[in-house]
């Protein structure tokens, strides 16, 4: 059947605003322009797979019977995202029903341009509970690789993804079941902006319980210009042969994680232009990708594809530690398992650079390691000569007429100078490419020290002659990649008159500084939901800090038994003293090495003293011996600062990190969002630093809090306007730092005005008691849309650690700290109702566009406490029924609000409360009892609801009762057992189906509330 070529618009246009169809015919014009096929008959499963059929028989030139083409469909298809992409790029084998073998591909791998490029609108796809409209698919060859979701102008595209990921996550959806399931891309517009997110199996394809969402991209040009519009974004990413390249080429298929990865627009342009550098053979060149960037996967993909360059002959990955060597050989072979194998020495190395095999094709080492091949002088290479061996060197003279590249993962290292130089001497025809965060320019290159105390003047693009590609710290904020800085100049207070400020780069008295940290930690992260370092400018310093936090916390904890102390630990190099694996270590650490020097014994025990306390806090038994361990710990520890506790308990975590160089540079966690900084810091040094805490987690994390105590505003701005980029400093300054905090307090005053307005809009005055009068879904949702950035903007003050008390009092003026707690308690309220309700309205009509509550994207994260977990309330509790009058206890309404606040007992206030309400003031029991007595007044509850369900629908409590349990140990619905429960009743089928779906609409919430934050797999067949 020929298809049409063109598509018509919808005949009844809508005046006013621009809706999904409107957008979706003008789209697919722009898709035909780019010369798509369109395809109206392939509206449902049949015609997509028939249309599949014929071009797979074209492409593999062959004709299946009807018996073949079915069992070639049930062998490709499958749930597995990553098993269906590798199939999709792979060469496969199929056996006919003669016995003969096909090797067939489902689209043309090797040049993906001259695949059948078609596009068809509003599929349909049926399967046993799920029947799902897709609004437009890009059929590649036949197979459906690419999805756009559009929706009307004015739709969060956010809540359009979540929707994605509800579809993908119902029981027997067309993902799992059909051809779907070779689905590559999502791509989610609005016609302004636009999205594009990879797919994925379940657990990498989920919005969890603290919102860390899916990897999402905006589309960008080389020069990160972001291009949102959808005519535009399908003109530069939809092109046929752009799109091809973009699944073929730029996609990550990560064999340890089972895991589909799209790069980001600045990776693929990196790439590009390192690819076209070496094909042109057009000299050396650096890539300037801010840190935090991802550029191992953008060298990742340099070295595979010039893997398949026939005219190179090996692709040499350097990095000059090595902690960073283990590092990068388990990234690139969790890209690809198996690519990169370990070079246990230097003669490992030799023999794989020499080899012809093609595994050892590109290779990861150290930059020590080559230098020791390469140096005649080494006590290998003169021990190999007295032995009448060749010389490592010797040895790879076969080279110097060979094309080989080097990746070095930054130029600009200790070892890099005479590395080089010696590289490129020795082998001519080598190409040399570089990654940095911060370049050295002519302002910062003095700075620069290179082997031993030779220093140089040599900016970058002197060693790598010129720069391909830039993604900057200030195209990288701008992205949402990091977060912008928050950098409080700390100045000690005390009567103006008598205070002198500190000089910048001067240092203050060790205890105020620890004074002013004990006082400022708890809001600089978030309640201890973050942890922080405090970087100090000598191996003397370190020691004396650790020290002093000790002495100082214990003293507190004297004077006031409800202090809590922070977790310190302290980590430095210890005195080489011979051992290669320090040595190299302190190569990049220039302060460690100098303060090593001096009274090395003297180090060596305050580190043993350093490594007692940590073991004892922390029951290991880490030793000098063994720094490399120790050291992986602190960083594992840093990484792991989950909350709430019941994740990764308090004990187990540190607050603070006492440094001197180590972990400025090249370390990443999200969960670090704090600097203290009492050391002078300049240039890239400073830059370094400071992108320690910028990691993106979601909400609760709003930007990176930078403490100074050296008064280094100066150093601060010049290096904003080194690293700018194109923009002018005071445009780099707008973009990097966060607003001062009066501009905050007048957003939040402004939000407040707003939330008030909307209330009086309803006949209502602005208390959180008048939130239930609300009527009408739209006004909730309403409601929730503006009191969610009122709670936005809170949060972000929060964390301002130079907020004084006239900013304070002016925020409890906008917003009185009990109006704050009881707007949250409603805000909770209303929005776990609307959330039961999404998705219903599409159930019923087909479109959510026009549901104002399934736009609602409600970002509970916001709203949960870092300090409130569990065994706080239970402490509450048990201060609410001592005897003794000690302190002043909170009262029962006070501590049901506090709990009605937070997020993460939405499923649990109610019982709480009741609990509560149960207990007496001054009743004199201890927490343990208060945790069983909940503990039994729960399972009592519990009971009581399931034998009135049973009651209700003549089951036995028993019976009930075991079916719910067995659902719960195995977080698993199956309708087997519910129709086993049912039997006894001995209904007739139309009556017994009738009597399970009312059943289960009374067990729903009882089951989601027991399950808590995890999901029942198969339950959601009953939730609409």
């Amino acid at each position: 059947m020929p298809s049409p070529t063109s598509y018509s618009p919808p005949p009844a246009a809508p005046k006013h605003f621009v809706k999904e169809d409107q957008i979706e015919y003008g789209f697919i014009g722009t898709l035909q322009k780019l010369k798509y096929e369109y395809r109206d008959d392939i509206r449902d499963r049949a015609a997509l797979e028939q249309n599949f059929r014929e071009k797979f028989e074209a492409l593999n030139r062959v004709k299946l019977t009807d018996t073949e083409f079915a069992r070639l469909l049930d062998e490709i298809v499958t749930p597995d995202v990553y098993a269906a992409a590798k199939t999709l790029r792979s060469i496969n084998a199929f056996t006919r029903d003669d016995g003969t073998p096909l090797n067939y591909t489902l689209v043309n791998i090797r040049d993906w341009c001259k695949n059948h490029f078609e596009v068809t609108r509003q599929l349909r796809i049926n399967t046993y509970n799920s029947h799902h409209r897709y609004d437009v698919l890009i059929l590649i060859n036949g197979v459906p690789c690419v999805q756009i979701e559009l929706k009307t102008l004015g739709v969060n595209p956010r809540r359009a993804m979540e929707q994605i990921v509800e579809y993908k996550n119902d029981p027997g959806n067309g993902y799992a079941r059909t051809l779907l399931c070779f689905m590559q891309l999502f791509i989610v517009s609005n016609r302004d902006r636009t999205y594009y997110f990879a797919n994925n199996n379940t657990r990498h394809f989920a919005f969890n319980a603290d919102e860390r969402f899916l990897p999402i991209y905006e589309f960008a040009g080389e020069d990160n210009r972001k291009i949102t519009q959808l005519d535009e974004f399908a003109d530069h990413f939809l092109k046929k042969c752009a799109l091809g390249s973009t699944i073929s080429r730029y996609m990550v298929l990560l064999a340890g994680e089972q895991k589909l990865m799209v790069m980001r627009p600045y990776q693929v342009y990196a790439v590009q232009h390192i690819v076209q550098c070496i094909a042109e053979d057009n000299g050396n060149g650096y890539i300037w990708h801010t840190t935090g960037s991802g550029k191992t996967l953008t060298s990742f993909k340099a070295s595979t594809l010039l893997k398949e360059n026939q005219h190179i002959h090996k692709c040499v990955f350097v990095v000059d530690r090595k902690d960073l060597d283990r590092q990068t050989r388990e990234e690139f072979n969790r890209f690809q398992e198996g690519c990169v194998e370990e070079n246990t020495n230097t003669a490992a190395l030799v023999r794989r650079l020499l080899s012809d095999d093609y595994a050892d094709k590109v290779i990861v080492t150290t930059i020590q390691k080559l230098g020791l091949a390469l140096d005649e002088g080494s006590k290998r290479n003169t021990q190999r000569a007295k032995n009448g061996q060749a010389t490592y060197k010797q040895q790879l003279e076969a080279l110097q007429d060979k094309r080989i590249v080097f990746i070095f993962d930054e130029c600009h290292r200790s070892q890099f100078g005479e590395n080089h130089k010696a590289i490129k001497a020795f082998l001519p025809k080598a190409q040399l490419f570089g990654f940095t965060g911060t370049p050295i320019f002519e302002a910062n290159a003095s700075l620069q020290k290179i082997e031993d105390t030779q220093a140089s003047m040599r900016t970058t693009t002197d060693l790598f002659q010129k720069q391909l590609h830039a993604y900057t710290i200030t195209h990288a904020i701008e992205d949402g990649n990091v977060l912008r800085f928050h950098v409080d100049y700390y100045k000690p207070e005390g009567p103006k008159d008598k205070a002198t400020p500190p000089k910048p780069g001067e240092a203050l008295a060790k205890k105020a500084v620890i004074d002013a940290i004990l006082a400022k930690h708890d809001a600089a992260t978030g309640g201890r939901r973050f942890n922080a370092i405090l970087a100090t400018s000598s191996i003397n310093d370190a020691i004396e800090y650790h020290a002093l936090f000790k002495a100082m916390q214990a003293d507190k904890q004297a004077a006031d038994p409800d202090f809590k102390p922070l977790n310190i630990a302290c980590v430095f190099s210890p005195p080489a003293e011979g051992d290669p694996d320090v040595r190299q270590i302190q190569e990049d650490l220039p302060q460690e090495l100098a303060d090593n020097q001096q009274d090395p014994e003297g180090k060596k025990a305050a580190l043993k003293a350093i490594l007692a306390d940590y073991n004892a806090r922390y029951a290991t038994n880490h030793r000098i011996a063994e720094f490399d361990l120790y050291y992986q710990d602190v960083q594992k520890r840093i990484k792991d600062q989950q909350w709430p506790n019941a994740d990764f308990p308090a004990a187990q975590k540190i607050d603070i990190t006492i440094v001197v160089d180590m972990l400025l540079t090249g370390f990443d966690s999200k969960f670090l969002n704090t600097l203290y900084v009492d050391k002078n810091l300049r240039h890239h040094g400073l830059i370094q630093a400071f992108s320690r805490t910028n990691r993106v987690l979601n909400g609760t994390k709003p930007y990176g809090n930078i403490l100074d105590f050296r008064q280094q505003q100066d150093a601060v701005d010049a290096a904003i306007a080194l690293f700018s980029g194109e923009k002018t400093a005071e445009q780099a300054r707008e973009i990097w730092l966060v607003d001062k905090a009066p501009v905050v307090i007048q957003k939040l005053e402004t939000a407040v005005q707003k939330l008030e307005t909307f209330m009086q809009s309803q006949g209502l005055a602005c208390t959180p008691s008048e939130v239930a009068n609300l009527k009408g879904d739209a006004a909730r949702a309403a409601f929730v849309t503006h009191f969610k950035e009122v709670q936005r903007l809170k949060t972000q003050l929060d964390q301002y650690t130079d907020l004084t008390d006239e900013h304070q009092a002016a925020i409890e003026q906008v917003l009185p700290n009990e109006n704050l707690r009881g707007f949250k308690g409603q805000y909770l309220e209303t929005a776990q109702k609307l959330r039961a309700q999404q998705g219903k309205s599409a159930a019923k009509d087909g479109n959510a566009d026009d549901d104002p509550v399934d736009q609602l994207d409600f970002e509970f994260v916001l709203f949960a406490s870092a300090v409130i977990d569990y065994d706080y309330i239970m402490g509450l509790i048990a201060g609410f029924s001592a005897k003794a009058p000690g302190k002043a206890r909170m009262t029962r309404e006070e501590l049901i609000g506090l709990i009605s606040a937070d997020a993460k007992f939405m499923d649990e206030r109610d019982d709480i409360a009741e609990y509560i309400a149960t207990l007496k003031a001054g009743e004199g029991l201890s927490e343990a009892a208060i945790r069983d007595g909940y503990t039994h007044f729960k399972a009592e509850k519990s009971a009581k609801e399931l034998a009135a369900i049973a009651a209700k629908h003549g089951l036995t409590a028993a019976a009930l009762q075991a079916f719910v349990d067995g659902i719960l140990d195995r977080m698993i619905f199956d309708g087997e057992q519910l129709s086993d429960l049912m039997a006894p009743l001995d209904l007739g089928w139309k009556a017994r189906a009738q009597a399970e779906l009312a059943l289960m609409a009374d067990l729903l919430p009882l089951l989601t509330k027991r399950a808590g934050a995890r999901d029942i797999s198969g339950l959601s067949a009953y939730e609409q």
